[in-house]
């Protein structure tokens, strides 16, 4: 196999060859990617070499149209396939740790030809959760710290994101991380009359999930306290007690007169 190989180049020279040319792939965690080789249909001496990481690891092959797929660390356990008639290879149900560089060899009677390709594996991206933090404290109307409504909009394990707040379309503040498995959390103040739309939005380079804010839901006045023992306790639990503070009046003064009488 070998022989064959340092024969074609020999024979058909080395085109296409351009080692420094990287091609980004960006895929979510879960679904499958296809690495193509431009390659309209194979011949049958052509060879179809794919190699992965650092080390160039050889993790799939054609040659003379046999297919033949290496995974010794299993590393991709039962993910690789290779398409036979093109060469191009697909990653199934793709993770983490399949990001990184792949590089394709393509030997063939017209010389040596030379690929890669540079995959990202981004996360799912969980929607963002909006919380109050404010604390409902009685206060005059005209006191402004009983106008406002603090927010915080919070999303857990995610890495390589941005989180957001907007105002229609409008960006009003962000935060980007690039560690993995983290907490992201972005506060807000709004009014609590506010009318307009507020959205808290988290995303990566591919995908992005969005969570619209409930101002009515979460956000409420506080209401003043009450005044007064009418207003307090209610008009029928007022006159309850004065009638049974009148009862107990007379009774004792009954008690008295008793005693003063015998």
């Amino acid at each position: 196999m070998w022989l064959y190989i340092i024969f074609s180049i020999c024979l058909g020279g080395v085109y296409n060859v351009d080692t420094n040319a990287v091609k980004s792939v960006s895929v979510t965690e879960g679904d499958s990617v296809s690495l193509n080789t431009d390659v309209t249909e194979l011949q049958r001496d052509d060879q179809i070499l794919w190699m992965f990481g650092p080390r160039d690891t050889r993790i799939a092959e054609i040659y003379k149209q046999i297919i033949s797929v290496y995974d010794k660390k299993e590393k991709f356990r039962d993910r690789l396939s290779v398409d036979s008639q093109t060469g191009s290879l697909t990653i199934k149900n793709i993770r983490n740790e399949h990001s990184g560089l792949y590089k394709l060899q393509i030997f063939s009677q017209r010389g040596t030809s030379y690929k890669r390709f540079n995959v990202t594996v981004y996360a799912h991206l969980p929607i963002p959760v909006i919380t109050s933090t404010s604390n409902c404290s009685f206060s005059s109307s005209s006191s402004s710290s009983n106008q406002y409504c603090s927010l915080l909009c919070s999303a857990v394990n995610v890495g390589a994101v941005t989180l957001s707040w907007y105002k229609g379309n409008s960006l009003l503040s962000s935060i980007s991380v690039s560690d993995l498995s983290i907490s992201l959390s972005l506060p807000l103040e709004v009014e609590y009359q506010e009318k307009n739309t507020y959205s808290c939005v988290i995303n990566n380079p591919i995908r992005n999930q969005t969570q619209l804010l409930n101002i009515t839901q979460l956000c409420h006045m506080c209401e003043a306290p009450p005044s007064d023992p009418v207003q307090c306790c209610g008009f029928t639990e007022a006159v309850i007690r004065l009638v049974v503070s009148a009862v107990v009046g007379v009774a004792a003064f009954a008690v008295v007169v008793y005693y003063i009488r015998s």
